[in-house]
């Protein structure tokens, strides 16, 4: 143990940019993912059939197909078809953000189809128009229904980082995992992972908390001290929000 500490100290500077990458693939992929959960969970409820349409195929692929793959694919089969090359991390963002957001549309269609209807007919009979009645009335509602399951889906996204250790990111895992070669320590390396992993979950499901908290003030919704740091399900949130609504 003593040897891979002696080693975890002398590494610090590539340990700090392996958790660079790991914290930049989990946001840049959280933020595409968030955005094509907006885009395919929107058009999963539009009136067009064309567009319903395209968004159950593309959702249903990326749900069905292995992220596993789906991060080789863009790494090693894509240059040779398309003559372009990603970087490892831009691979990285891009399979996460296809992957969550396909899951994440789900989300979002759940979520603004639990409005309830009568919120609907309240902003038709104020005359606005449908931009308008999503924006201010529909999705203010079910973002906060959105929260918790997106915090789901954003921890799940930050333990598939490791991944990119499989198409040479010089990411968190990486840089352990070479300080373990080195020292034969796998015991020490790979619990000092878990504690990284869950320091990085916890902190930001603190963010995730504050977030919703912060949602649910703007909807009117009671919420205590407490809610920072208790967990919330999924159903609670629905509830909440129902009751807000009325």
């Amino acid at each position: 143990m003593s040897d891979f500490l002696s080693a975890f100290f002398d590494d610090l500077p590539q340990l700090r940019s392996g958790l660079w990458v790991t914290l930049r693939a989990t946001v840049l992929g959280a933020l595409l993912a968030l955005l094509l959960s907006f885009v395919l969970g929107l058009m999963s409820v539009s009136r067009l059939l064309v567009l319903r349409g395209v968004s159950r195929v593309v959702v249903e692929f990326f749900r069905g197909t292995s992220l596993y793959i789906q991060l080789f694919w863009l790494y090693y089969a894509m240059p040779p078809l398309t003559g372009y090359e990603l970087t490892p991390l831009l691979c990285g963002v891009v399979a996460f953000g296809l992957n969550y957001g396909a899951y994440g549309s789900e989300v979002v269609r759940g979520a603004v189809n639990s409005v309830p209807r009568a919120q609907y007919e309240a902003a038709v009979a104020l005359n606005m128009t449908p931009l308008r009645r999503m924006r201010k009335v529909i999705l203010p509602q079910a973002w906060v229904q959105m929260i918790p399951s997106f915090t789901n889906l954003l921890i799940q996204l930050l333990k598939c980082t490791p991944l990119l250790w499989l198409i040479s990111a010089a990411d968190l895992m990486t840089v352990i995992q070479q300080l373990r070669d080195r020292t034969g320590e796998t015991l020490t390396a790979y619990m000092t992972l878990l504690v990284a992993y869950f320091v990085l979950a916890y902190a930001l499901t603190l963010l995730m908390n504050l977030l919703e908290r912060s949602a649910k003030r703007r909807l009117g919704l009671q919420t205590g001290a407490g809610s920072l740091l208790r967990g919330r399900s999924a159903a609670e949130a629905v509830a909440s929000t129902a009751g807000g609504a009325r």
